[in-house]
């Protein structure tokens, strides 16, 4: 039996948050891992953040803000930065930028 397990982009869940495209590829009881998708000048819904769970936001494509409403502070990522969500932190993204936004994102353990 393979331990390895393979998601393909065209079989994952997919949900709108707003104007953003949310695929989750795996979601164990210890993991979930996934991809949002931001057109230019779109932003997401507010996410109230996760009871127990961190998550990592790592900006694969694009140029976006993290708005954490609890500070009223916005993080800036460009391609390569990452962001680290403490648990029970809400979290809303805006693509700032001129092309599409990819964020992969992953939570532990799971929200």
């Amino acid at each position: 039996m393979a331990l390895g397990k393979i998601a393909r982009h065209d079989g994952t869940t997919v949900v709108l948050e707003g104007a953003e495209i949310v695929r989750t590829y795996f979601s164990t009881d210890r993991l979930t891992f996934g991809m949002s998708e931001l057109l230019p000048g779109t932003h997401g819904a507010v996410d109230p953040g996760h009871s127990e769970a961190d998550e990592v936001f790592y900006c694969a494509e694009g140029h976006v803000l993290c708005l954490f409403p609890e500070e009223n502070r916005y993080y800036e990522l460009h391609k390569g930065d990452a962001l680290l969500i403490p648990q029970q932190t809400g979290h809303q993204l805006f693509n700032i930028g001129e092309t599409r936004a990819l964020i992969l994102f992953a939570c532990a353990p799971r929200p």
